[in-house]
């Protein structure tokens, strides 16, 4: 009934303009909030889905920005368009009526203002209270928003707290003045699982609670499945399918929405290749999510193709061995700038990798996984232990050496945008590390092995003159990739390098990675928060927490059979879409 609806959305047309050529952000799209009701809306990057949550907040930057037509209804006593709002108007609403989380609490914190702080300054601003009054409400808040230690969290700096706590902070933040709509724009995105998991269920009890409309933004309908009623799937700027959540889950009726459901890993059964978007929008099949997955089921290695595979690789002698690693970081300094106090970040591991293995490490953010990947490299300092690879301590050499030995070990990291250095081209992204390490005597040589690199990741010759910032958040991890294999390696750490990215690009770059593995003989330790994607590219897989191996397994029992709590709540944090 038009009396429950809080929010409509009327034919609503964004476009961006650069250089004088119009893109077309959001194309005439119209949908219903009702009061109550959390609505997920779900699509890849550059689906319009942010661009209509920051048009209801009316945070686009106009120019290059135009809302081209439409009207943005908040039924309050009557309906008021916030496309009509000045700015003094819009504010009035903003926190108080709409309030939003967005999706990196890092950059969404101000960094030199203390976290309670930032809280008490938007309830001081928006309820006109004092600061006694909001220093209570803001501890009462972060109780609610189960913070530990509310008091200290309140004199912390973003800096010095969680992924999670931040999220948290942005929660109480959003919900300090009681808004009626709250919107989630990829607010577990950059979590790790279990971490994801427990935002997911306060985020629920609180909108219970409040009674609050949720707009929940993200690319994962696995994910969303676990907080919405309802779902509207956009892609390229359109709403292509909408409804009841568990209708659309067990029922989609559009290629893209079937292409989502079934470019994730499965972890049922292991597939050979991932399904990704292109593929399931190539089929016009009516019965086309039946189609997929007969395509899928095709494709999966059976049991007796993994044992004769992993019989040949474990045969071996190890190409990696690490005895006894132990990393600290300081954390406290006397007077003179001795050392007082650490932090063990990797407390006294030891395993071995085989050469052509896939090794998974998993865990939660800050159980020491990024930190063990990187004390491999030498790129963080061992307090203790080997780091032995084919038969030569890495610790024992000397900076010359390490040099040498990075030929053959590179990494790829987790976020594509700031690894890669923007006033370069690609070309002399990929060209760099050849010259550093004297691999070819011409440019041209260079230039040559950089063109069939780019091809090899899929991407195209007249790239090698363009920079970063032309590129998406995939053409990027691919450019990162090829710049790891122009030394020609044969061992890569793979540091989170598919968690920033969309399912069906994260999709494209697993395939990728595997088929890069099988070209050139390589091998690698693959680190993820993500278990289902750990799984399915793994042979083996460590499970990390606090620095220490919980338990290390073949990759199948590890998810079949966890022996430690830790592993169990892990599994039982990836999101299910048919639970």
């Amino acid at each position: 009934m038009m009396s429950d609806i809080i929010l409509e959305v009327r034919n609503l047309e964004i476009s961006f303009y650069s250089e004088g050529v119009e893109n077309k952000a959001v194309d005439n799209i119209s949908f219903n909030l009702s009061k109550g009701e959390v609505l997920g809306i779900v699509g890849e990057s550059g689906s319009g889905k942010s661009v209509t949550s920051l048009a209801i907040m009316q945070l686009l930057q106009i120019p290059p920005c135009r809302i081209k037509n439409g009207e943005i209804l908040f039924f309050n006593d009557k309906p008021i368009n916030l496309l009509k709002l000045n700015f003094n108007e819009i504010n009035e609403f903003r926190g108080s009526k709409i309030a939003m989380i967005f999706q990196e609490p890092m950059t969404s914190l101000n960094p030199v203002l203390t976290s309670g702080f930032q809280v008490m300054e938007s309830i001081i601003i928006n309820q006109k209270l004092s600061k006694k009054e909001a220093y209570k409400k803001t501890i009462e808040l972060f109780k609610e928003v189960e913070l530990p230690l509310p008091e200290e969290i309140f004199n912390k700096y973003p800096y010095q707290i969680s992924g999670g706590q931040k999220q948290r902070v942005m929660i109480a933040m959003a919900i300090s003045c009681n808004p009626s709509i709250l919107i989630a724009d990829e607010a577990t995105t950059a979590l790790d699982v279990i971490v994801q998991k427990n935002i997911l269920l306060l985020l629920k009890k609180l909108q219970k609670k409040y009674n609050m409309s949720v707009i929940f933004i993200t690319h994962d309908l696995g994910i969303v499945a676990e907080i919405a009623d309802n779902i509207l799937v956009m892609h390229k700027g359109k709403i292509v399918e909408k409804g009841i959540t568990k209708d659309i889950l067990q029922n989609p009726q559009h290629n893209y929405t079937k292409g989502l459901l079934s470019c994730r890993p499965s972890v049922n059964f292991r597939q050979k290749r991932l399904t990704t978007i292109s593929d399931s929008m190539k089929l016009n099949d009516k019965d086309q999510f039946a189609c997929i997955e007969n395509v899928v089921k095709q494709i999966i290695i059976s049991d007796e193709e993994r044992r004769i595979h992993h019989e040949k690789i474990y045969s071996k002698e190890p190409i990696l061995t690490i005895n006894n690693l132990k990393v600290n970081f300081t954390t406290k300094k006397n007077i003179f700038g001795k050392p007082t106090e650490y932090f063990t970040a990797v407390n006294n591991l030891s395993f071995n990798v085989y050469k052509g293995e896939t090794l998974g490490l998993v865990g939660g953010s800050g159980c020491g996984k990024t930190t063990l990947g990187r004390a491999i490299l030498k790129l963080v300092s061992s307090k203790s232990g080997e780091i032995v690879f084919k038969g030569k301590n890495l610790n024992s050499l000397n900076n010359s050496e390490m040099r040498k030995m990075r030929k053959n070990i590179q990494i790829i990291f987790q976020d594509p945008y700031s690894s890669l250095n923007p006033r370069f081209t690609v070309g002399q992204i990929i060209t760099e590390p050849m010259i550093v390490h004297k691999l070819f005597k011409t440019k041209k040589e260079r230039e040559i092995r950089a063109l069939e690199l780019l091809k090899k990741v899929n991407l195209e010759e007249q790239h090698y003159y363009r920079y970063p910032h032309e590129f998406s958040g995939g053409q990027r991890q691919r450019i990162g990739i090829a710049r790891a294999l122009a030394l020609n390696p044969e061992f890569i750490i793979c540091d989170e390098s598919v968690s920033a990215l969309d399912v069906s690009i994260q999709a494209q770059i697993l395939n990728l990675l595997n088929d890069l593995k099988q070209e050139f003989n390589l091998t690698y330790i693959f680190i993820s928060h993500d278990l289902s994607v750990v799984k399915y590219m793994s042979d083996r897989i460590i499970v990390m927490n606090h620095g220490d191996i919980e338990e290390i397994n073949e990759a199948d029992q590890i998810y079949n059979f966890p022996q430690s709590e830790y592993t169990k709540t892990l599994i039982n944090s990836i999101p299910a879409i048919n639970s």
